[in-house]
């Protein structure tokens, strides 16, 4: 054991390997339907390491810190400026309200209990589940004038509040939210659901190698054998049926096969092959004739293609009215991503720049629809780093610069400037997306694990104190944690809902992004059996990311006055 502690105090990279390792571990395990997360996980694997007293270089937490930051910039950054957008401003105003209430509840708690600058912080940071606050609030902490030592003691009492309020704060919200929010809207989150979920389609979550075997389109072929069909061109076949999106992709009569783009006029006995949703197969297929076996002639090539909206006319579109657009012929969505998350399939959902579009269809018609709507986002694995070091530069000497406000200087510092800088350039890339593309793989490594690394640098560095903080201050922040989560999101969802007149699930989804606590929003969806919420998550999630960050140096300023 004596080999292995300072083998670690030695070669602290391999302390830094150890704490992912063991923060994995504790992160997935459950308790019931509850675990600590990933990030808690390496918080806490980094402390227990810590005890040994490992002295961790301070610039390796702060790269890991601003490659994060930026990627979160990132990821919401088309949603951030989709906000400053008039119907945006309902969710907007929540958002504002939410997190305001969530700066000055930490404050007055901190105040109140004679809180020291590093222990409020702390609160903000794990009651608010933001754990970037813990980044931010250090970095203008070290910037205090006050003694070395003193300020070592501030940062590292940061964690140990965080610890404890974020076990609190994000299991009482996962609750709370779904349980008691729509108690206080006096509704019915399930008939509310109800009335929607029949207009939107469910789909099987992604998992690697699992596809759902109920099929949304399908390709089927049918002998022509209905006499009101016979005499028509697929042009006229296809406008026949009012409420349903059916098309013709080609045929055979005898030996000759023919295209939709053929003047054939249809015959008794003519094979035709239909493309349509699973359900309209199902009712109506019959209309045509009997479906038939042809091989030959279903060896249509098909193709599923993610495209970024970047088309003007098309932000703000039903999905709807893009389906009766001509480049829509034969053109099925399978899915609907915002920021990474889906949203529901529904007529009524309206279409985002930057959201991703999953076409399904014949190739040329998806190629020609792809040409239309955007940008096709075909999958690589390559990093446009040259991007991602730019911005995180940029960012940084903006972040630099200071203002002083009542003696105060106030500074984004160079990892709040790496967010902006994360903002704007993730518009850039929904706008125009031919450069500056980030692979799902590399999100999940600059964003997860530089979050997870930059925490468990933290835990590493406050091990040593962790314990003798927490016996003096742990079982107030219980209290004062559970009451520091709740009471915003209360004020939150009563502002949206009796002042904005927001529409319930909308109301729950957007205090769940104002929050940032992702768990809750699939709380929310599980306990209303509907993906509606999430129409309510991207905006506030966007806006809640850049003002709760924020709120680290603010709250520093305002405890030092």
């Amino acid at each position: 054991m004596s080999y292995i502690a300072n083998a670690l105090r030695e070669n602290p990279e391999l302390a830094i390997f150890l704490t992912i390792a063991v923060g994995f571990m504790i992160g997935r395990l459950k308790f019931g339907s509850f675990s600590l997360g990933i990030v808690v996980g390496c918080l806490l694997a980094g402390v227990l390491i810590g005890q040994l007293d490992i002295k961790v270089p301070p610039l390796v937490k702060t790269v890991f810190f601003d490659l994060f930051l930026f990627t979160t910039g990132y990821k919401v950054g088309p949603q951030f400026f989709r906000a400053l957008k008039r119907d945006a401003f309902p969710q907007m105003a929540l958002t504002v309200v939410l997190c305001v209430t969530c700066l000055l509840t930490a404050l007055g708690f901190a105040k109140l209990l004679d809180y020291d600058i590093g222990t409020a912080a702390g609160l903000l940071a794990g009651a608010f589940s933001e754990s970037t606050v813990i980044g931010t609030a250090g970095e203008a902490i070290q910037r205090l004038d006050l003694p070395q030592s003193e300020r070592t003691t501030l940062v590292n009492n940061i964690p140990i509040a965080y610890a404890v309020t974020y076990l609190v704060g994000t299991a009482s919200l996962v609750w709370f939210l779904p349980k008691i929010g729509p108690k206080l809207m006096r509704v019915d989150l399930k008939a509310v659901a109800a009335e929607a979920r029949s207009q939107s389609v469910a789909a099987v979550a992604d998992v690697e190698g699992v596809i759902s075997a109920a099929r949304l389109f399908d390709v089927r072929a049918y002998r022509v054998t209905s006499p009101a069909l016979v005499g028509k061109t697929f042009a006229e076949l296809e406008a026949l049926p009012k409420a349903s999106r059916v098309f013709a992709l080609r045929g055979r009569s005898g030996n000759m096969v023919f295209d939709s783009a053929s003047a054939h006029k249809l015959q008794a006995g003519d094979v035709i092959a239909v493309i349509a949703r699973y359900e309209v197969h199902a009712a109506r297929g019959d209309v045509i004739g009997p479906e038939v076996s042809d091989p030959e002639l279903l060896d249509i090539p098909l193709e599923t293609l993610d495209v970024v909206v970047t088309n003007r006319d098309f932000d703000g579109k039903s999905l709807a009215e893009l389906a009766e657009a001509k480049f829509a012929r034969g053109v099925f969505l399978a899915k609907l991503t915002r920021s990474g998350l889906a949203m529901p399939v529904a007529a009524t959902t309206q279409v985002n720049r930057g959201d991703v579009m999953s076409l399904v269809g014949p190739l040329t018609e998806v190629e020609r629809a792809a040409a239309e709507i955007g940008y096709p986002d075909r999958r690589t694995t390559a990093t446009d780093m040259v991007f991602v070091g730019l911005g995180i530069f940029l960012g940084g000497l903006f972040g630099l610069l200071s203002v002083v406000v009542w003696g105060v200087p106030l500074t984004l510092t160079a990892s709040g400037g790496a967010l902006l800088m994360g903002l704007i350039f993730g518009w850039l890339r929904s706008a125009y997306p031919l450069f500056g593309r980030i692979p799902e793989p590399a999100i999940w490594v600059f964003d997860t694990l530089g979050l997870c690394m930059f925490i468990g640098i933290v835990g590493l560095s406050a091990g040593p104190s962790f314990v003798s903080g927490l016996s003096t201050t742990g079982p107030s922040l219980v209290a004062v944690g559970l009451v520091s989560a709740l009471l915003p999101h209360t004020i939150g969802i009563l502002f949206g809902r009796y002042v904005l007149k927001m529409d319930p699930l909308i109301v729950l989804g957007a205090c769940a992004g104002a929050g940032t606590i992702t768990a809750a929003l699939r709380a929310v969806q599980d306990e209303a059996q509907s993906s509606i919420p999430a129409l309510g998550y991207t905006v506030p999630y966007a806006i809640g990311n850049i003002l709760l960050t924020a709120w680290g140096p603010v709250l520093v300023a305002l405890m030092s006055i």
